[in-house]
């Protein structure tokens, strides 16, 4: 797999760009280069339950997800319309983006009460989604609704037993029916209000991310999944670990029947994560996996928010 910070320390970007010529990993070392050079880069949050679980890569049909992950279970439960009928499980690449892009304000903030801003084009713009046409727009209103109306329970295994978080994203509907025009705001929901207990799990379990990185990668929800874990593991680790490609599947699998399918797919999204987290040193190998102690994507976090 081609280390682009390497590569890019050792030649700079005008060499580097020469001796790349394959179209996507050109991307990724103008990605890679534009990290490497960013200064006073934007924090933001991701909830450690995101590290190690994961939503939907694709629209499902069940009304109940579950993924496992170390020491932790994520359960997300569709919410019912007023018919009684399913309204669907949060999925893809918006759905991540709306929920980091509101853990990172309510932990900014201190405060459950997120401000979305005076239209839906402003919310986007936001939230780095440079294409705010109504194809966007579609998919994050529809993306929003799911999470409005989802119930989700994470279990944690601890030493004393295992501990049980209920709650949901937000407290009430997070509806977005309304205008992609700045002058009519009254037709847009200024503020959404997370619901207690996630809140309170969020602030206890933050994961500094950086939201340019994310932007970079943020119609790829399987580079986010990868990125947001290298976060949270890489610079807690004391020494190299190896993760096996059964566990790495186990984690990130969803929507993949065989595990060869899986590999190639994943290899695909890590050389994403790693190109906005060019600090980040993992290797692959026939094994899977070996992990090694690295900086975290973003410095002095703790300082700037006050985090544990």
């Amino acid at each position: 797999m081609l280390d682009i910070r390497t590569l890019l320390l050792t030649h700079g970007l005008d060499e580097a760009r020469r001796l790349v010529t394959d179209k996507r990993e050109r991307q990724r070392l103008e990605i890679a280069a534009a990290m490497m050079a960013e200064g006073d880069d934007n924090l933001g949050i991701c909830h450690a339950g995101f590290a190690l679980t994961s939503l939907p890569h694709k629209d499902t049909q069940e009304t109940v997800w579950r993924r496992d992950g170390h020491r932790v279970t994520l359960l997300v439960e569709s919410g019912l319309d007023r018919a009684a009928k399913p309204i669907g499980i949060p999925y893809g690449s918006k759905a991540r983006m709306i929920l980091i892009y509101l853990q990172t304000q309510a932990v900014r903030t201190q405060s459950r009460e997120v401000e979305l801003g005076r239209s839906m084009k402003a919310w986007l713009t936001a939230m780095g989604m440079s294409n705010t046409g109504g194809a966007t727009y579609k998919v994050v209103t529809e993306q929003a609704k799911r999470i409005g109306a989802c119930r989700l329970t994470f279990f944690t295994t601890t030493n004393g037993g295992e501990l049980r978080t209920n709650g949901a994203f937000v407290d009430q509907e997070f509806s977005l029916a309304g205008t992609m025009n700045e002058d009519q705001p009254m037709l847009w929901q200024e503020c959404v209000r997370l619901n207690e207990a996630f809140y309170r799990s969020l602030i206890d379990h933050p994961v500094p991310v950086s939201e340019t990185a994310l932007r970079h990668i943020g119609n790829k929800s399987l580079a986010i999944d990868v990125y947001v874990w290298a976060a949270y593991r890489l610079h807690a680790l004391q020494k190299p670990t190896p993760i096996s490609w059964a566990a790495l599947y186990g984690q990130f699998g969803a929507g993949f029947t065989l595990l060869k399918h899986f590999k190639p797919a994943f290899q695909d999204a890590l050389r994403d994560a790693l190109a906005a987290y060019p600090d980040a040193r993992i290797e692959v190998d026939e094994a899977g996996l070996i992990l090694h102690p690295s900086r975290p994507p973003i410095a002095k976090s703790s300082d700037r928010l006050g985090l544990n």
